[in-house]
Order: C-alpha cells, then sequence, then structure tokens
C-alpha cells in the first residue's frame, strides 16, 4: 500500500502524522511511504530522516494526496485538503467530527473512508489515541492557564504557588480522566490548591486513593461545581464525551460569579469546547476576555509542544497504521473491534452515532458499513 503524510497545515500545527521510525516500519513490511517536503521539520524531522529509512520525498500536498491509498495526518483535514481526497481513499487522523458540520459533510462527499484516532477503543474501554495527547494537553493546561492567569495576560495575577505568607492559587479542573488527571498532578506540582470534579463514583476513589495527598476531589454536581468554581483562580474544563459535543458546564451568565480575571482553560475545545462563552483560538493568539473571565481555548495544544506530541502519538497510531496498510481497512477493522469503532465516515455515509445525533445527520453502523 502507498502511505501519504502532508505537511499539518492548520495554524501553528508542527507536529506530522508519521515519524521516521513508523515510515521505516512501514517501508519493512513492504510498503511505498511519501512524505511532503518539510512535512516533519517543526517536530525536528528532516527530509534527510526520512529518506534514510526508505520514505520518498513529494513536493506539495496534492502529490501526496494524488499518490496516496492511505493518508496519515495529526489534525482534521481542512478545507483544501478535503478537496483533495478521492473515493476509496483511506483517512486516518483526528477528525472531532461532532461540532464541525462542514468538515463532516465535505468528508461525506469525498467518498473516502475516515477513521478518527478519538474514537478508537481499547479492551480496558480506553482510548488509546486520544490518550497520548491528552496526556500533553493535561500536562500544558496548568502551564498555559498560569500564563493566563499573569496580569500582563488580563489575569488575576496570581501566582500558582504563592509565597510564604500568601496562598497559593485554586485551581479547579472538572473532569477526572485522562487530561483531568494530568492537569491536576501538574497544578498541584506548581503548588496551587487543586481540586477535581467528576460524576464517576468509582473515579473519585480512584483519585482519593492514589493521589489523595496531591489534589482534593468533589461530585460534579450543578450546585457544586459552581460552588467551587466561584472561588477559583483558573478551571480547567477537561470532559470528555467520545465523539460526541462536549456538555457546556459554565454559561456566559454565570461568568458574572467568577472572580475578575479567573482563567479558563477549555480542554475540550476540540469537541465543541465545555464553557458556553468558549471559541476555539491559535498559539498565536491563544487568549480573549469576555465579560472579564480570560478564555484560552487553542484547539490543538498539543502542537505546542510539538517533538514530545509527535513521539507520543506515532508511538500509539503505528500498529494501527500498520494494520490498515498490511490488511487493508476492511480486513483490519473485521480483526479488530476496537479499530472498527475509529470508523467515523465511509463511502458517503455517517457511521458514529454520536456525531449523527450532534449534527442531526443518519448513520448507518460501522458492522453495516464493514459488510457493505
Amino acid at each position: 500500500m502507498r502511505i501519504g503524510c502532508p505537511k499539518e497545515i492548520k495554524p501553528q500545527e508542527f507536529r506530522v502524522g508519521l515519524t521516521p521510525n513508523a515510515a521505516g516500519e512501514a517501508v519493512n513490511h513492504g510498503h511505498s511511504v511519501v512524505m511532503e517536503q518539510g512535512a516533519g521539520l517543526g517536530a525536528g524531522f528532516t527530509d534527510d530522516d526520512y529518506l534514510a529509512v526508505g520514505a520518498e520525498i513529494a513536493a506539495t500536498a496534492a502529490d501526496v494526496f494524488a499518490a496516496a491509498d492511505l493518508i496519515v495526518k495529526v489534525k482534521e483535514p481542512q478545507a483544501v485538503e478535503r478537496k483533495m481526497l478521492r473515493e476509496g481513499q483511506i483517512l486516518f487522523t483526528y477528525l472531532h467530527l461532532a461540532p464541525d458540520p462542514a468538515q463532516t459533510h465535505d468528508l461525506m462527499a469525498s467518498g473516502a473512508t475516515c477513521i478518527a484516532y478519538e474514537t478508537v477503543t481499547d479492551d480496558r474501554g480506553g482510548l488509546p489515541l486520544l490518550a497520548p495527547m491528552s496526556e500533553v494537553a493535561g500536562r500544558l493546561a496548568p502551564q498555559v492557564g498560569a500564563w493566563t492567569l499573569q496580569k500582563a495576560n488580563g489575569g488575576r495575577g496570581v501566582l500558582m504557588g504563592g509565597v510564604p505568607g500568601v496562598g497559593p492559587a485554586r485551581v479547579l479542573v472538572i473532569g477526572g480522566g485522562v487530561v483531568g488527571t494530568h492537569a491536576a498532578k501538574i497544578a498541584a506540582g506548581m503548588g496551587a490548591d487543586v481540586t477535581v470534579l467528576d460524576r464517576s463514583l468509582p473515579r473519585l476513589r480512584y483519585l482519593d486513593d492514589v493521589f489523595g495527598g496531591q489534589f482534593k476531589n468533589s461530585y460534579a454536581s450543578a450546585g457544586n461545581t459552581m460552588e467551587l468554581a466561584r472561588d477559583a483562580d483558573m478551571i480547567i474544563g477537561a470532559v470528555l464525551i467520545p465523539g460526541a459535543a462536549a456538555p457546556k458546564l459554565i454559561s456566559r451568565a454565570q461568568l458574572s460569579e467568577l472572580k475578575p480575571g479567573a482563567a479558563l482553560v477549555d480542554v475540550a475545545i476540540d469537541q465543541g469546547g465545555c464553557f458556553e462563552t468558549s471559541k476555539a483560538t491559535t498559539h498565536q493568539d491563544p487568549v480573549y476576555d469576555v465579560d472579564g473571565i480570560m478564555h484560552y481555548c487553542v484547539a490543538n495544544m498539543p502542537g505546542a509542544v510539538a517533538r514530545t506530541s509527535t513521539i507520543a502519538l506515532g508511538n500509539a497510531t503505528m500498529p494501527f497504521m500498520l494494520a490498515l496498510a498490511n490488511k487493508g481497512w476492511r480486513q483490519a477493522c473485521e480483526d479488530d473491534p476496537h479499530l472498527l469503532n475509529g470508523l467515523n465516515v465511509h463511502a458517503g455515509q455517517l457511521t458514529y452515532a454520536a456525531v449523527g445525533k450532534a449534527l442531526g445527520i443518519d448513520v448507518i453502523s460501522p458492522d453495516l458499513a464493514l459488510k457493505g
């Protein structure tokens, strides 16, 4: 199979879909790999690194899309990229379709088979291709939130760890999954007073058993969430409903109840955001003010640490990429129901129920698509 990897074109996105190691593995399995010129530079990989493992270099993204049977990316294809997809081609990348009707309709119109990293599952109920970026984004969230809290950036002017005689920042993390746990660990490590909210009592028990000495936890009822939010200097939104739009946890009206200059860091922005006033921003212009509350809503947070993120993502995606290339998407998905859960679009039809519900589009089951 011919595997193609174009350069990412989303603003300030420096990751790349294939590391040289992954490209080399594909070549060793008998496949050809074509990389767009300069695709890996943002993550510190040169064209020579790819040539050394047997990959080819193409001058343009159009050349990559035209040559490849399987396109491997990081971020969802932008409008110009979606026009280059064709019937029967396989796209393997993050999609986040629920808040993005334009992308969804374009992918359906392309006739391509689109498998989303964020909905591939594992036998433990986890999301193995989302987890490494969730870990990165979670660890970044307190760091960017601390920057947002600085007075020069519009924040309250509060230091995360305080100083002797002055208390630390109070950080509320909404969601105790992968993002929330990593965010809480880093925020607590910075010296902040941290509370994690979640609706799963087993998860809260786990957090208490493992991290009870580092941060607090509490049940995420609406009343309890707002009571803690009113006292927070930073609120990190870390909720996830796989493949679906994120729930709105703080409304615009409730912003008036928060501390002036408080920082909202919305890690769920890829799925539409978990604050009503959230809108996607970029690393170039990451923060905006609504009613005196600072919002950090960068939609590709891990792109800020592109090398770490690219290697972590490549470690997770490589076995699935090789399965798709070795077997073709039908056999690979038939052999692995967890990979089949990643199927979002096939041959003009939507195959992921949560996206269909969010966008009001009829859905067929992945099993039916597999047999079609």
